[in-house]
């Protein structure tokens, strides 16, 4: 048994096994060990390196089903890159587990610091807020609390549609139309009490017939999704006055500077309605002019992009070959404007490392599918491609989605 404990392991190497017939784990880790005997030299020997506690216990689970064996294979290393990869690639010559033939292969090597940096950022959180919490808060945070908490009960249900709007929506000549509760409750926190909110995609009623008599003021997200919601206002309903978050952001969680800056540039409806008809008809035609006779399908997805996407040969190369060895890992890569991999994380932890790294990110290649939330959150993070199996997501104008059909 090796010295070392997966606590201390720098590198973990992730392998699948198959076995055309029925072993034991002794068999498996029997022949890891001989086989692999005097192959790497007296400083790569397996025996020695778990001696001197270089490598951990090696991890075998095996499972059989109609007379056939497979299972995984899970090595911690604290040698460096390069020694964990060569020891890594020796197991592949592995050709005979017993009487039986035997076929392994190495899945990826992960790098256990990205996931611990992860989780010691996310506990940092967690414990800042404790203390947080816990802290006696000064005169100013008191006051700023009741404040607020004034205000959020100063939220009501509006109408038959029970919208969340401020207090001053019946009493107010003109109102600001918003897209969601959490929208309300910023411009109240800021002292904005005739706000309401459409609570969804499509426009209540109550909207419809608040808008026939007051003065009406769109103020929507700095995104697609805000575009969207203006278009539908202005077919279905009067307004008066369009204005927008600044662009990536939403109303949500803009200060009060910014929420009084964008209600000064605030435009009208007809002005606001002919830049979003200008806007549709030249992504139109930008994709008109550039679509060939036959037009692949799997390029709809950049049908909201301005261009399709450029990448040069030797950026293809390497995203395909990345993704290659992504397939079946459920894993991501997380690359620098260099093209080298900072790091893997597990999918699961995409997300909340984009978020914790936040900056000096060039790119992302995973195992999955591109969704909105995680296209949200590149740009945000502005990172410039995200590379993936297939995408469900909208375009964006700032991240280059990226498909294994593109590659």
């Amino acid at each position: 048994m090796g010295k070392i404990s997966p606590v201390s392991a720098k590198y973990i190497v992730h392998a699948t096994i198959q076995i055309s017939g029925i072993v034991d784990k002794p068999d498996v880790i029997g022949a890891v060990f001989g086989q692999t005997e005097g192959l790497l030299g007296a400083d790569l020997e397996l025996r020695e390196l778990q001696r001197s506690g270089r490598i951990g216990r090696i991890e075998v689970r095996v499972e059989t089903r109609s007379g056939k064996s497979q299972g995984e294979i899970i090595i911690p290393s604290s040698l460096d890159k390069a020694e964990t990869a060569i020891v890594g690639a020796a197991l592949e010559v592995i050709q005979r587990i017993g009487p039986c033939t035997a076929r392994i292969k190495v899945t990826n090597i992960e790098d256990v610091r990205v996931s611990k940096r992860a989780f010691v950022i996310e506990r940092a959180k967690e414990l800042l807020k404790q203390l947080i919490d816990t802290s006696m808060p000064d005169s100013q945070e008191l006051a700023d609390e009741v404040a607020h908490s004034v205000r959020v009960m100063e939220i009501q249900e509006y109408g038959k549609n029970r919208l969340p709007a401020g207090p001053n929506i019946d009493e107010s000549d003109e109102i600001i139309v918003v897209e969601g509760r959490a929208d309300v409750l910023n411009l109240l926190k800021h002292g904005i009490k005739n706000a309401i909110a459409i609570n969804g995609t499509s426009i209540p009623e109550s909207i419809v017939e608040l808008c026939k008599k007051k003065i009406v003021t769109a103020f929507v997200d700095g995104d697609r999704g805000g575009d969207l919601i203006l278009k539908e206002l202005t077919t279905v309903t009067e307004i008066d006055y369009v204005t927008k978050a600044p662009e990536g952001k939403e109303v949500e969680e803009i200060t009060k500077k910014e929420i009084h800056k964008a209600l000064r540039a605030r435009v009208s409806a007809e002005q606001a309605k002919l830049e979003l008809n200008k806007e549709v008809f030249k992504s139109n035609a930008s994709v008109a002019s550039k679509r060939p006779a036959e037009r692949p399908r799997q390029q709809q997805q950049y049908t909201d992009r301005k261009a399709q996407p450029k990448l040069t040969p030797e950026e293809k190369k390497q995203f395909s070959n990345m993704l290659e060895d992504l397939i079946g890992t459920r894993g991501a890569y997380i690359l620098d404007s260099k093209m080298t991999i900072l790091g893997k994380v597990p999918l699961t932890e995409l997300v909340s490392t984009i978020k914790s790294l936040n900056t000096g990110i060039h790119a992302v290649v995973f195992d999955g599918i591109v969704e909105n939330d995680i296209v949200s959150v590149a740009e945000r993070a502005n990172i410039k491609y995200l590379v993936a199996m297939s995408s469900k997501a909208r375009g964006s104008q700032k991240v280059m989605i990226v498909t294994s059909e593109n590659l």
